[in-house]
């Protein structure tokens, strides 16, 4: 019998699933046992081909050469993993391997991860799927004993590809005809550019806003108090000018006040749902201060390397029927400073299940994100991932806790022609409300309250008809706010929704699915933004600059519309289903691609960007920094000219012999790399390869790219030939 080889996502989830099969053999790039050999690539291995490998003609920027529309986009290795990706290949291609398991992420990009592997390798293999939710050996195990055959998830494929190829046409086209035609270097997205869009949005709103004085007025009762309020007024507790208020508290003050209605009803607030990945990059970034990206990557540690949380990249807050006993067991064995409120989740020993937290309908790819039933000492986390842990655990319990109950009483009192409102609400079971988010949640700071904030107050038996005096009016007089700046929090539920920020659970479930990206994703289209300068941090806020609004100003309503991209996302889930045809909506992103070059050609939007933003020319270059030799250095391209620097770049000695060797001195920094000097060129070139202590940069196969210590891919990839439009 042959062997089976199994493909990991990353090495440590190799070592993992190494362990848990007996592989302890070590090979180059694999674990070997029995029958076993396990293998991993280091995220991609495989990715698209850039324009210029394409073709030659594409090399430099040209409005003539757009669109660039091929019917296939060709595969290739990325230079920098390209030793993995042969030790891989010889794995799966070797006779003596006749069966594949692919164990990559159970999620999308997993998948598409395999499968370019697959592809590019020529591998016709018969392969199975690994799908688990954990990463204990337990979850393992079980996985092996559910293996699947991997033709259940070609739709899965089918809608990563059209991710994939989708993000390549929209922005390889976009990019370089907006490049052109404002002669800047922009960077245009299907999914970046309509989340710059809400932050653009927001920013108008706020640099437009106009305040608008107002003054509410506050009767005092003697044991309870009411503002005024008028069905005329909008806002109906805002008087727009001091001088009527003045004349209400006047009227009013030693008046009989009577209670014209006084109704109580009970109430429940629902327990909240488990979390997602959003909701959980959310509240991480409202309570703990953390960014999207932060909470994705302390998520993925506490999956992968505590095995303490189950697989974070998901988009359900539900768990299926047969996770019941195994939540039973989780809260069994969580940490002792937890104990004392499981029985508040597991009264009488069971486990309440609601449709709120149990439905298997309503489970995608993977289950909300709780702990695993493993136990753990949250005391040896790292303290970022043991705050983490603690809203994951505290969100568990408190989603099998009963409802808080309580009454809402709405009391109307009149005086004379003026009416005034109190709200009251009297606790009758605090419910989960008894599971504090935090394990020590902070003090609330004293903020100064607004003129229309309503307080909900512990109120006396009231009943219609009942009489008070009015001791005293209070007058307190404000100005209306502007919207509040996005902050992580926000800004993901406005992706999660399509631009709008819904706080209603129902309205979120019916938007499920047509979203900006998908949970795993959005951390990194946020980043991304950062990257580009199109947004910026202040403090926890995220903001559009300057170079973002001018962006979005000159961009069609079709690219900036997160309506539009929220309905492709739609698109690919129901591609994924077999809902979808994928080669039809391949052809309506063709269709796209072109409407924005061509509106590129022919719109007349004028913008000026930033000086240092436009793109480089070679007239008048280096006026400022005389030329200069890099001593000891020869071009990598023709290998016969020196290597010379400029102001802005270094290129060849030979430049007007025709050799168009180029490195611009900024090229990796858009993607985090530092900036070259001649120091770094002298040394890249001599050893090709360069590890700092923020990442890799490399020079192969014609390009220069910087891969960060964290991230299993380059962030940038540059051709080392001038091209007269980009750097």
């Amino acid at each position: 019998m042959g062997h089976t080889v199994v493909i990991a996502e990353k090495p440590s989830v190799g070592r993992d699933i190494a362990r848990v099969l007996g592989c302890r053999t070590r090979g180059e790039g694999c674990l070997t046992g029995g029958d076993w050999i396990v293998t991993w690539a280091v995220g991609h291995l495989v990715t698209l081909v850039e324009p210029d490998e394409l073709d030659e003609r594409y090399k430099r920027w040209q409005m003539s050469t757009l669109p660039i529309l091929p019917e296939d986009i060709p595969l290739k290795v990325i230079s920098s993993s390209r030793k993995q990706f042969q030790i891989v290949k010889k794995l799966i291609c070797d006779s003596d391997t006749d069966r594949l398991i692919c164990a990559t992420d159970a999620g999308r990009e997993g998948e598409l991860i395999f499968r370019y592997i697959y592809m590019k390798s020529g591998c016709k293999k018969p392969f199975d799927r690994l799908w688990i939710s954990s990463m204990t050996d337990e979850a393992i195990q079980e996985g092996f004993r559910q293996i699947r055959p991997g033709a259940q998830y070609d739709g899965l494929f089918r809608s990563a590809q059209c991710r994939s190829q989708a993000d390549w046409l929209v922005g390889m086209n976009a990019s370089r005809a907006f490049t052109l035609r404002y002669d800047t270097l922009l960077s245009v997205g299907r999914v970046q550019t309509p989340t710059l869009a809400i932050l653009v949005k927001r920013r108008k709103e706020i640099e437009q806003f106009k305040p608008e004085e107002y003054a509410t007025v506050t009767a005092d009762f003697g044991d309870y108090k009411g503002m005024y309020f008028s069905e005329k007024l909008d806002p109906d507790t805002h008087i727009p000018k001091p001088e009527e208020a003045k004349r209400i508290a006047d009227d009013v003050k030693g008046r009989q006040a009577t209670v014209r209605s006084a109704e109580t009803t009970r109430k429940r607030d629902l327990p909240p749902q488990l979390y997602d990945l959003t909701s959980l990059q959310r509240d991480a970034n409202r309570l703990l201060g953390f960014t999207a990206d932060k909470t994705l990557k302390l998520a993925q540690s506490l999956y992968e390397t505590r095995k303490a949380l189950t697989y974070p990249r998901t988009d359900s807050r539900h768990l299926p029927p047969d996770m019941i006993p195994r939540v039973v067991q989780t809260m069994k064995l969580l940490p002792d400073s937890y104990q004392a409120l499981v029985p508040g989740a597991l009264p009488n020993g069971k486990l309440p299940v609601t449709k709120r937290t149990v439905d298997e309908t309503k489970v995608t790819d993977h289950h909300a994100i709780i702990p695993t039933a493993k136990k753990v000492d949250p005391a040896t986390f790292p303290e970022d991932e043991r705050r983490l842990y603690d809203l994951v655990a505290r969100r568990m319990l408190a989603a099998f806790y009963p409802p808080c109950e309580y009454d809402a009483t709405k009391v109307i009192t009149q005086v004379d022609e003026h009416s005034f409102r109190t709200n009251g609400r009297t606790v009758l079971a605090n419910g989960w409300k008894d599971v504090p988010p935090l394990e020590n949640p902070p003090k609330p700071r004293k903020k100064a309250k607004a003129a229309d904030e309503e307080d909900e107050a512990v109120l006396p038996p009231l009943s219609a008809g009942d009489t008070r005096t009015v001791k005293d009016a209070a007058i307190q007089q404000d100005k209306t706010k502007p919207p509040s700046m996005h902050t992580d929090a926000s800004l993901l539920a406005a992706m999660e929704n399509a631009g709008r920020e819904l706080e209603d659970e129902e309205l979120q479930r019916q938007m499920k699915g047509s979203g900006i990206g998908t949970p795993a994703t959005r951390a990194a289209i946020i980043e991304r933004l950062m990257q580009v300068g199109y947004a910026q941090r202040k403090g926890k806020t995220i903001a559009a600059t300057d170079k973002g609004v001018q962006l979005i100003d000159i961009m069609p309503q079709e690219i900036a519309s997160p309506e539009m991209t929220g309905r492709w996302e739609l698109a690919l889930d129901r591609i994924t289903d077999g809902q979808q045809d994928a080669a039809k909506f391949m052809e309506s992103i063709r269709r796209f691609s072109t409407f924005l070059v061509d509106y590129a050609r022919t719109n007349d939007k004028q913008a000026s960007f930033p000086e240092e933003d436009r793109r480089r020319k070679g007239k008048g270059r280096g006026k400022a920094f005389p030329s200069k030799p890099v001593e000891g250095a020869v071009c990598p391209v023709c290998g016969q000219g020196g290597v010379v620097e400029t102001q802005l770049a270094f290129s060849c000695s030979r430049t007007s012999d025709g050799c168009h060797f180029t490195l611009w001195k900024d090229c990796l920094t858009r993607g985090g790399g530092p900036e070259l000097t001649d120091k770094l060129i002298r040394l890249l070139l001599e050893k090709r390869t360069l590890q700092g202590s923020t990442g890799v940069v490399s020079l192969a196969d014609g390009r220069i790219a910087f891969q960060p210590n964290d991230r299993p891919e380059p962030t940038v990839s540059r051709s080392i030939l001038y091209q007269k439009t980009r750097r």
